[in-house]
């Protein structure tokens, strides 16, 4: 049997977000999880905001990506493992995943992956915020402000919930990264101070980034998926790369 050297992570798909085109979306996220040669794949980590707004009832969970979740099921049940980071988007998901057999994990995640270490997370919060994130993803993970939300019926919840997203996306589209102006430059500049660490792989602010730190760690985040493409890291065992198969030139 071959020997299971690939790993994949992801990030920003953003399922059901209702721009620009959600089942677009979709249909390309799906057609990379079926394109990934289970027999070969070593694990798949999904770096946050997979799901654009993601919140899981006591007994109902959310339709909007249906398939995507078979898909993941399908690669598990092929040997793949499945990890998954939650992102400030799909942070209310609580015990469903992992009864399917994913593994979540909170970030920083330090881990040794084929004798390399790495560093995966989704991004937000590592190095530092503005008090105003600070105090919103508390507000989210407060578990009053949970249950208080449970409370809604999931037509209105759902429907408050994807129009701030839409709102936030307006205001906040086109951002590009500001390289060592980012608290989670200064971050991994930190981590590396303390830590050997080769690869930083995070996600959250949707510009592809891929930068070799003073101490020679290689620095990425993953692009998001609102604008075409399949953008996604691939580590093999020998070498770390950034793919985006489909993208418009």
């Amino acid at each position: 049997m071959e020997e299971r050297s690939l790993v994949y992570f992801v990030s920003d798909v953003h399922l059901g977000l209702s721009t620009p085109d959600p089942r677009e979306r979709e249909e390309r996220f799906l057609r990379f999880l079926k394109g990934i040669p289970a027999e070969r794949t070593r694990a798949l980590y999904l770096l946050g905001d997979i799901w654009d707004f993601w919140y899981e009832y006591r007994d109902v969970v959310p339709r909007e990506g249906a398939r995507v979740v078979a898909e993941l099921i399908r690669l598990m049940d092929l040997g793949v493992e499945v990890w998954f980071c939650p992102g400030n988007h799909d942070v209310w998901s609580y015990s469903y995943f992992e009864q399917l057999g994913m593994h979540r994990f909170e970030q920083p995640l330090f881990v040794n992956i084929g004798g390399k270490e790495f560093c995966l997370g989704h991004g937000d919060l590592l190095g530092g915020a503005t008090l105003g994130y600070r105090l919103m993803i508390k507000l989210f993970r407060c578990r009053f402000t949970q249950w208080l939300f449970s409370t809604l019926h999931p037509w209105l919840a759902f429907r408050i919930a994807q129009g701030s997203s839409r709102r936030n996306r307006r205001r906040h589209g086109g951002y590009r990264f500001r390289g060592a102006e980012e608290p989670l430059y200064r971050f991994a500049q930190q981590a590396c101070a303390e830590r050997h660490v080769d690869y930083f792989v995070f996600g959250h602010f949707h510009d592809g980034v891929d930068l070799t730190l003073p101490g020679g760690a290689r620095f990425c985040v993953l692009k998001d998926w609102m604008d075409g493409g399949m953008p996604y890291a691939l580590f093999t065992g020998s070498s770390f790369e950034l793919r985006s198969p489909g993208s418009p030139a």
